[in-house]
């Protein structure tokens, strides 16, 4: 307990009353940053389903009859332009969401067998896949949606996981949409808490990295399966796309809720902030309530080894000055320090490169614009550093103007104290690294409602 915020965040107690790992060896989890197949379906680009029909019995249905709808994202020629992506821009793998068959009919149906984890769609070749990905030195990572059918994929998690290992999948996203399977049970009652365990356990016997979206809220089990990356278990960034969205405020409380017990698989990144760019029509007034500074910021703020770049690969073509950022950012440290926080206003975090003397600051605020002013007295006594920092543009706020951006240079050292101007619903993000030793600290700042702002390093 604490009456000042960072100290609160600061505290492993959640963790660390949680057993030891029941691993033995670790070597095969590694962090990582992905892309994928995901977003362009919750913007109405593409579809997870291949074909238009409904009410299909698993067993019975000769897929290569259906009639495609022309749509089906989690087509070979598609997921061979995100391999491309990844391995062009050092990303280490991409997620595919509707490669198998049942996604006609798999939502708030309530029914048993959907999905069976193993049958892609017809246009989704799997050999030739695997082939081309391991070519490129990039992973593929497997979707497990099971329509929260989990009796469904209880019993067919080792048959799933078998298809994974023959295939050279190594990490895995489940997915428990609608009412769970056993009727009655609840996605937060005891059953299911004892089946996110199983799972755990599971994909760990096999060597398998899992990362579990619609689950329960996390009390810190990551620490006895390590292998557990990341789960979802909040309001995402996808909720931005299909419903009233997530208010600018809601990534300044999640530190003080959800990520206190693990890990968040929050899918930050998001840089074509308006969505009816994607498809007007069915897009009408959606967007991302935050500035493009702050989807920066967040890879620091929100606490994940297991980080996406979320919108699609055109997006981020269009400003690879700020894609920049997510390339560089890692997704594992050796110290976090929480330098100023109020929940629900505003969160700045400063975190150290997993072996490097590099430093990424990220700050973030609500729909209140702010000024801050943060020392940099973690840095390295003596050491000089080189900021790189990713601002709001001149006139930037979440609502009007979220995609203005700046990003400018700047000597930092120990004594250096930075003012952060942040705007409404944006952010700073940023990195410097030691001169003397080849490293640089960038920094990053943008607006939002509330202003937000980030700094991180890495070596040059």
């Amino acid at each position: 307990m604490s009456n000042k915020a960072p100290e609160v965040l600061a505290s492993k107690l959640v963790l660390n009353l949680n057993e030891p790992t029941k691993l033995t060896e670790t070597s095969w989890i590694q962090p990582q940053k992905f892309v994928g197949v995901w977003w362009e379906m919750h913007v109405n680009k593409a579809s997870w389903n291949y074909s238009d029909v409904s009410n299909i019995k698993l067993a019975d249905t000769d897929w290569n009859k259906l009639t495609p709808n022309g749509h089906h994202g989690a087509n070979t020629a598609n997921v061979k332009r995100y391999i491309d992506f990844a391995a062009k821009y050092g990303l280490q793998s991409v997620l595919v969401e509707g490669w198998n068959v049942g996604w006609e009919d798999w939502a708030n149906n309530w029914k048993e067998e959907v999905f069976d984890f193993v049958t892609p769609y017809p246009d989704f070749n799997v050999a030739e896949l695997q082939q081309y990905a391991q070519s490129k030195g990039v992973k593929l990572m497997m979707h497990h949606e099971t329509s929260s059918s989990v009796t469904n994929y209880e019993r067919r998690q080792d048959a799933a996981y078998r298809f994974m290992k023959d295939h050279n999948y190594d990490a895995v996203k489940t997915g428990y949409v609608g009412r769970i399977i056993p009727r009655g049970e609840h996605h937060d009652g005891q059953w299911m808490v004892n089946h996110y365990v199983r799972t755990a356990q599971k994909t760990a016997d096999n060597h398998l990295m899992v990362d579990m979206h619609e689950s329960v809220r996390p009390t810190g089990l990551h620490r006895t399966y390590p292998n557990w990356l990341a789960s979802e278990a909040a309001r995402g960034n996808e909720f931005n796309a299909w419903s009233s969205g997530n208010p600018p405020e809601h990534e300044t409380i999640l530190p003080f809720t959800r990520l206190i017990g693990g890990p968040m698989d929050y899918t930050p990144g998001i840089f074509q902030i308006k969505l009816e760019s994607w498809n007007p029509a069915r897009n009408q007034g959606k967007q991302v309530h935050t500035t493009l500074t702050k989807q920066l910021a967040l890879y620091v703020t929100l606490y994940s080894p297991l980080q996406m770049a979320a919108d699609l690969p055109e997006a981020y073509e269009q400003h690879l000055d700020a894609f920049q950022f997510i390339r560089d950012v890692p997704v594992d440290w050796d110290d976090t320090r929480i330098l100023l926080a109020e929940p629900g206003e505003y969160i700045t975090t400063a975190r150290k490169a997993k072996g490097k003397d590099e430093w990424y600051v990220g700050s973030i605020t609500d729909e209140q614009a702010r000024q801050q002013q943060v020392k940099l007295d973690f840095l390295t006594p003596g050491q000089r550093y080189e900021a790189t920092i990713y601002a709001d543009g001149k006139g930037a706020s979440w609502d009007k103007s979220p995609m203005v951006y700046q990003i400018r240079k700047q000597k930092v050292d120990s004594k250096t104290t930075l003012k952060l101007q942040l705007a409404p619903a944006g952010a700073r993000p940023s990195a410097s690294s030691p001169l003397a030793s080849k490293t640089w600290l960038p920094i990053i700042q943008h607006p939002t409602k509330k202003p937000d702002q980030c700094i991180t390093g890495r070596a040059f």
